[in-house]
């Protein structure tokens, strides 16, 4: 004969429900507004704006973590979104800056990063239904910080109109930041990928 199953009362354990009203997710989604805002602020060549906005945005994906953490907000939506809205953020800028010949951004840059973000956006999702966590790494985070460096370096290069003075080091720091975040990009895509394959196989 079963016996009756207790009854547990996880209220005090449970974690929160994914929710676009929580606070860290609120900064999220301000994120993504200020996307689009950037996007035609480099259409339209406003560097300085451009600047501000970018900075503005880096600053609610650092708030979005901490609120996270601080109110125990932390959920597999946040670990999905967050992510999700930085790549819009990041590649969809660089896209933009295909129109900019001295960005120094050629289309198959642009090709790689996307190619990345799908894989490990796909592969997320994938673990998270099964229940296995597979937030950004070391690796994955250091992408990022040179993601924004280089498009900081965009903004505040066209901005100053350092190439018209004729000198090289603007075309060497450019290009060094660039090709900083590119191989960041790829290598931290491997290296999620050398993470999952063990729970795909």
């Amino acid at each position: 004969m079963r016996g009756i199953e207790p009854t547990v009362n996880l209220s005090s354990t449970e974690k929160p429900k994914p929710s676009l009203s929580s606070l860290a997710n609120q900064m999220t989604t301000l994120r993504l507004l200020l996307s689009f805002v950037l996007f035609y602020a480099i259409s339209i060549r406003a560097w300085r704006a451009s600047i501000v906005l970018f900075t503005v945005a880096a600053v609610t994906d650092w708030l979005d973590g901490y609120f996270a953490r601080r109110l125990n907000q932390v959920s597999s939506f946040g670990r999905m979104y967050d992510p999700l809205i930085d790549k819009i953020l990041v590649c969809g800028a660089f896209t933009y800056f295909l129109r900019e010949p001295d960005a120094g951004i050629e289309p198959w840059m642009v090709t790689a990063m996307v190619a990345r973000e799908f894989l490990v956006t796909g592969i997320r999702g994938f673990l998270e239904e099964q229940g296995i966590s597979f937030g950004a790494d070391l690796l994955g985070k250091l992408k990022m910080v040179l993601q924004c460096v280089a498009l900081l370096y965009l903004f505040v290069m066209f901005d100053q109109e350092w190439l018209a003075s004729g000198a090289d080091w603007p075309r060497w720091v450019r290009d060094t930041t660039n090709g900083a975040m590119l191989v960041a990009t790829i290598g931290s895509g491997l290296n999620y990928l050398r993470r999952a394959l063990p729970h795909l196989f």
